[in-house]
């Protein structure tokens, strides 16, 4: 695996809320996007990676199944930050989404909460991996709004559901195949608020290699507004 990462904090933002992982020594991809006053984001989205990581490197050499062992770190990270939020009053209501990819000898297993996003681009195409838990997508999928309004909608950013906000979440789980030259998309919504899908193909498909990608993302998103932070992971099989 080659990879390439990028993280910013924008253009109106003081703070980065975003973390992000990359262990390929474990086959680990991971983007959380914090959220909460003060430090509350970046506390956050840090402490659910933290935790992903070393809960997920304890459950494999305990011999837990790949899936399983995702399934349960996320679910103790959410537990981790939740308990941290209760405990510190500066952190109250803090919370993060979480995108992570576990690769398995080409076996791709995803573990997601929030509106980050995983995209696997493959022979010139593209196609998105996970689906946002948000407002938005909600009215998407009831047929409230086309994606053009969805775009632009004032309420784009109000998440369904959140990690380390309550005690338990649910946790979507996606099993996908990889293949030779695969590419894969971790990001952020600092992003994807601004680049459809079909322009994310585009940039990434006129850069020259995955290092170039990324950094020709982070300038669109900074180009079409940049009002969030923005954090990339692109990584090729």
């Amino acid at each position: 695996m080659r990879w390439a990462q990028i993280t910013d904090t924008g253009l109106s933002r003081r703070v980065n809320e975003d973390s992000l992982l990359v262990l390929p020594e474990m086959g680990l991809l991971a983007v959380a996007d914090g959220m909460g006053g003060h430090q509350g984001g970046e506390v956050a989205s840090g402490l659910a990676l933290q935790t992903l990581q070393k809960e997920l490197a304890r459950l494999l050499k305990k011999g837990e199944s790949p899936e399983k062992a995702l399934l349960n770190s996320v679910k103790v990270a959410n537990v981790s930050v939740f308990k941290m939020s209760v405990r510190k009053e500066e952190l109250k209501g803090m919370g993060t989404t979480l995108t992570a990819c576990l690769n398995c000898a080409g076996d791709l297993i995803i573990a997601h909460v929030g509106d980050s996003r995983a995209y696997l681009i493959r022979r010139g195409g593209i196609r998105q991996l996970t689906q946002d838990h948000s407002l938005v997508q909600e009215l998407l999928r009831k047929g409230g709004i086309n994606e053009e309004q969805a775009l632009q909608h004032p309420q784009r950013n109000m998440l369904t559901r959140a990690l380390g906000t309550a005690q338990s979440v649910a946790v979507d789980l996606y099993r996908d195949k990889l293949a030779a030259n695969d590419l894969l998309l971790l990001c952020t919504d600092g992003l994807t608020r601004y680049l459809r899908q079909e322009d994310l193909l585009y940039v990434i498909k006129s850069s020259q290699g995955i290092n170039s990608a990324v950094h020709a993302l982070l300038g669109k998103a900074l180009q079409y507004g940049g009002a969030d932070n923005v954090t990339i992971i692109l990584a090729q099989f």
